[in-house]
């Protein structure tokens, strides 16, 4: 894309960790920007500390959406059509993770998983599709190391990532045709709110959330003839044991 400026970005799961840092990343390149979250005073008061951050009131508006519902993904992108104009870029974020030794894990959970990290991913794009067909826009997936790397008690999680490493790879391939860009970031140890972890200095060794935005934006201004499509990131130096 070559003038950021003025394009409209959908977060998934926005409120915190990369989702948060990408959309700060966004706002600060001078794109509107909508965020999700299943709970919608979640997302307007991360909305509100987004556009104090980056002073960019009016830029940044918080949704309710469930990203496990395909209706509801819908909504999301009709409500960040009709308040900025047009869709150009989606970051399908929104993921969560159950662990355990598959002798403990239960349906519930796998179901959470799998429906939050997996079939969310697919009513993203699915949402949004013909949107980013008319912007020619970008869709990019937040998958992980997980997705191609797996590990005792991760079933639930390294199923879905692995998911997410094939789906949006099939999909850049449906979608290229049409100037559609489609990548997947992959993660691995971030400094995050994730499965109960507390940000802190100790976790100053991990990728930082803004430094996945920084990522965004390289890709985003990537000359459009090159297209990174599957993009490994991890933390150059971990701690010794």
């Amino acid at each position: 894309m070559d003038d950021l400026k003025g394009k409209v970005a959908l977060i998934t799961g926005g409120t915190k960790g990369i989702g948060y840092g990408v959309a700060e990343a966004l706002l600060s390149q001078g794109l509107k920007v909508v965020i999700t979250s299943r709970d919608l005073n979640a997302a307007n008061e991360a909305a509100k500390s987004l556009a104090s951050k980056t002073n960019t009131t009016g830029s940044v508006i918080g949704v309710k959406a469930d990203v496990r519902q395909l209706s509801s993904q819908k909504e999301a992108v009709n409500q960040a059509i009709s308040t900025f104009g047009k869709l150009d870029i989606v970051i399908a974020n929104a993921g969560l993770g159950h662990f355990a030794s598959i002798e403990d894990l239960t349906e519930d959970q796998w179901n959470d998983v799998i429906d939050t990290n997996l079939t969310g991913v697919f009513n993203s794009i699915k949402a949004s599709v013909d949107a980013l067909k008319i912007s020619k826009g970008y869709y990019i997936t937040i998958s992980s190391l997980a997705g191609t790397n797996f590990f005792t008690g991760g079933s639930a999680y390294n199923a879905s990532k692995f998911g997410v490493t094939g789906f949006t790879q099939a999909v850049m391939l449906d979608l290229r045709q049409y100037g559609v860009k489609v990548s997947t970031i992959m993660p691995g140890s971030v400094s995050t709110h994730f499965n109960g972890n507390e940000p802190n200095e100790k976790g100053a060794w991990k990728i930082q959330i803004e430094d996945i935005g920084e990522l965004v934006i390289d890709l985003l201004k990537m000359n459009p003839r090159t297209l990174p499509s599957k993009i490994e990131v991890r933390p150059t130096t971990p701690p010794s044991k």
